[in-house]
């Protein structure tokens, strides 16, 4: 699977843009034999499995010029560089509590220069500031993860939809949120034709605030 992938999906990218998504490809290949991110099954997939999986958030939800992302646990980049690439006017902080997956970030970060883009090696309770969405991949069950990132989003929405976690999912998640009612799902197969997408979704939830 090659970038083609991304550009039948996604047809308005500019020539940055394009050459940014074609080289992630020979940069992770080379970085994930010297220091294991992506599952070896996984890296011959990388452009279907991570990149456009990523890019998922962006069906429902784009990011406006100067918002301010929060990419937990973000693993090898993971959704958080593909998003950037997407959204160069928009700033991303990328955290992960593993020092080694935080080298490759910085390194293909370096390698494309993504100017809109901080890596670090950090818990997220451990991090401060405030952003406007949270995105992230699995990393944790909903509960576990509300706790980890609870005060790390900003009150004022500068986006029509109210600022709050954007999780990309899979399986059935009833029961994981059957304790958040505003909690809406979004399934990937209504925007990707593959069968990779068939059990993949996006959770929206908003962020509540007491008064």
């Amino acid at each position: 699977m090659n970038v083609e992938i991304i550009f039948k999906y996604f047809r308005t990218l500019n020539e940055d843009q394009r050459a940014h998504f074609s080289g992630l490809g020979s940069l992770y290949q080379d970085w994930n034999q010297k220091i294991n991110v992506v599952s070896r099954k996984d890296i011959d997939e990388l452009y279907l499995r991570h990149v456009l999986h990523s890019l998922g958030i962006a069906k429902i939800q784009q990011f406006n010029e100067g918002a301010h992302i929060l990419d937990v646990g973000t693993g090898g980049g993971f959704p958080g560089i593909p998003l950037a690439i997407l959204f160069p006017q928009t700033k991303f902080t990328l955290v992960d509590a593993i020092g080694k997956k935080i080298k490759v970030v910085q390194e293909v970060i370096d390698g494309l220069q993504l100017d809109n883009i901080s890596a670090h090696h950090t818990r997220v309770e451990d991090l401060g500031g405030q952003f406007d969405f949270i995105v992230s991949r699995a990393v944790a069950a909903m509960p576990t993860f509300v706790h980890w990132t609870r005060g790390k989003i900003k009150k004022d929405s500068a986006h029509e939809r109210r600022n709050g976690i954007l999780y990309l999912k899979g399986g059935d998640l009833t029961d994981e949120l059957k304790d958040y009612k505003t909690a809406q799902i979004f399934e990937l197969k209504n925007h990707f034709e593959e069968d990779f997408f068939d059990t993949k979704k996006v959770v929206y939830l908003p962020q509540k605030f007491k008064k």
